[in-house]
């Protein structure tokens, strides 16, 4: 018994064994990896379908000015979809305009995609680890462990470029592994259309692969081919990149470290939370600064096993199965660590530093972890039967088995997806009738969703708010300022030098906006000083002059929102 249980976990596919048996084995495993990543996935998207204002969070920042492909007059000099069109990596916008084209509802297809996506990555985890060590066992627990995290993080569900990260780089791999030029060559090009970022790691590892250690010194590839390789990845890296490159640069330039460091959206509380006083988790484990952040099953650090096992190939037999390809996981992290420490450098010219590692660290570990265990239980069979400790290999294989497969049910939520639900489908369907070149002002949380869900233009939201691009974020910062000084002055003149500066149409406020704690408890408008403390001291006074409009000028209300129309507003002569 405990001989074919070996035989079915752990036997390797050779040349000699690949058999109908085999063949079945590899299906079962390949299939069980497929209907478990499914399956998260479905659970997941019943969420997505519970309204029809349900929509990924950051999906709000790259699908709401998309919806110019259906109407381009949507959105008229509107400065967010401006600044978030420049800054979609144009391979995501041609996606989106092709479903478009399709008459298809994007914030639909943004949340059905993922299933694509996530098959696409199981698929291509399975064979790379296939392609490492040819056990298809371990193809079925990568594929588990990458997916859980990818689960656990939205990673998979964001409707965001970076859901393309893993079907795109696992795809890299297994075409490096195989030497298949013309596949490295598409995916690449691929990669860099939608998330720039990740062509760079594929870059430098295609650099990397150029070089090899024999009898312990650097020496250089011989095979003409991997240069000329190297030489077209340049190539289509540039193309690729540099139109993108122009394009995001329309509202550069990029915001500098040290301006950074004075700005409150870069600390704890702010949108971005980059810095921070703990040195550790600054370089460690920061959402945007750290090199190991957001890793998690923590059993992807069985994945930290792999080459102190590899230390003792005479304990681990299994070890003499793996292949050469295996050295392809250490020239990831390598490169990985290079744009990693590159892009701390340039801060913040390549972006969030974390990016480069984040999303790579995750594949390699569970590539990693999965050879790891592997090796592990074929060791412990060995020991088992050698010694007559059968109980043992079944209590680990139970054990093993039910850590691997039940962990997401030991968690209170998953997977974790990002949705939201827009609250107030009244407001929505009442802005959708209004002209398409009105202008919504607002300090509340609210106006993030009436983009995505109304299509029509706010003039500030929270979503929108980062502080990356300094002719975007200064023309934002200041609409702030302007806002939270007009909410909240004595001086109707003033509210209406800033309705027809910013051609404010209507006004939504909650009720709540009128206490101080509205202010003092809002970590958002506390970046926007010295006016979310100016505002605060006017409350401590006097009722700001828009409080005593509500009742005269809101032509919309629900429990605690109510909008205002300017033009109300306007003829007002009170002071």
């Amino acid at each position: 018994m405990l001989t074919q249980l070996q035989k079915v976990l752990t036997t390797p596919i050779t040349q000699k064994n690949r058999q109908n048996k085999s063949r079945l084995t590899v299906i079962f495993w390949y299939s069980l990896s497929l209907t478990f990543v499914v399956g998260y996935i479905l659970i997941g998207l019943r969420q997505a379908f519970t309204s029809k204002y349900i929509v990924s969070d950051d999906a709000r920042e790259y699908i709401s000015w998309m919806y110019r492909y259906f109407n381009p007059d949507l959105f008229p000099g509107d400065l967010i979809a401006d600044y978030f069109q420049s800054v979609t990596p144009i391979g995501y916008g041609i996606l989106y305009k092709i479903i478009a084209a399709l008459d298809i509802d994007l914030t639909f297809f943004s949340k059905i995609f993922p299933i694509v996506l996530g098959l696409i990555t199981t698929s291509y985890c399975f064979v790379v680890c296939m392609q490492i060590l040819p056990v298809p066992m371990v193809g079925f627990i990568a594929s588990l462990l990458l997916n859980q995290s990818l689960c656990l993080h939205d990673d998979l569900f964001s409707a965001t470029p970076r859901d393309f990260i893993y079907p795109l780089f696992l795809a890299f791999l297994y075409y490096s592994i195989r030497s298949s030029g013309f596949g490295i060559l598409i995916v690449l090009a691929l990669q860099c259309l939608i998330y720039p970022l990740i062509g760079f790691v594929d870059l430098l590892i295609l650099a990397l692969r150029l070089f090899c250690w024999q009898n312990g010194q650097i020496t250089i590839s011989q095979n003409r081919k991997d240069f000329i390789l190297f030489a077209a990845a340049i190539m289509i890296t540039g193309i690729a990149i540099l139109p993108y490159a122009i394009q995001s640069s329309q509202f550069g330039p990029v915001i500098t470290a040290a301006v950074a460091r004075t700005m409150p959206d870069y600390w704890d509380g702010g949108r971005v939370r980059y810095f921070s006083h703990n040195i550790i988790t600054y370089w460690v484990d920061g959402r945007d600064s750290g090199f190991f952040a957001l890793i998690a099953p923590p059993q992807l650090l069985f994945g930290l096993l792999l080459p102190i096992i590899l230390k003792f190939k005479s304990h681990f037999l299994l070890t003499k199965q793996i292949k050469d390809e295996v050295k392809l996981l250490p020239q990831v992290v390598i490169a990985s660590l290079i744009m990693f420490f590159t892009a701390h450098a340039l801060a913040f010219k390549l972006y969030w530093p974390s990016r480069y590692t984040h999303h790579t660290f995750k594949m390699v570990l569970a590539l990693a972890a999965a050879i790891s265990i592997t090796l592990i239980l074929d060791a412990t069979f060995r020991w088992s039967r050698q010694n007559g400790k059968q109980i043992l290999i079944l209590g680990t294989i139970i054990i093993l088995g039910a850590g691997l497969v039940l962990y997401p049910s030991s968690l209170k939520v998953f997977p974790k997806t990002p949705y939201i639900e827009g609250k107030v489908p009244t407001l929505y369907n009442f802005l959708q009738k209004q002209p398409q070149n009105i202008v919504i002002a607002s300090t509340s949380q609210e106006a993030d969703n009436i983009p995505i869900f109304a299509q029509r233009t706010i003039l500030v939201g929270k979503e929108y708010a980062l502080p990356t691009h300094t002719k975007y974020y200064t023309q934002f910062r200041q609409r702030m300022l302007d806002l939270i000084n007009a909410q909240y002055t004595e001086d109707i003149n003033q509210i209406k030098d800033f309705i027809q500066k910013y051609h404010v149409t209507f006004w939504l406020l909650e009720r709540s906006a009128f206490i101080p704690e509205y202010i003092t408890k809002n970590t958002w408008l506390q970046q926007y000083q010295p006016a979310a403390q100016q505002a605060n001291a006017k409350l401590q006074k006097a009722l700001p002059v828009l409080a005593t409009l509500i009742n005269s000028c809101a032509v919309f209300e629900t429990d605690n929102l109510v909008l205002l129309k300017t033009e109300c507003i306007k003829v007002v002569t009170k002071t």
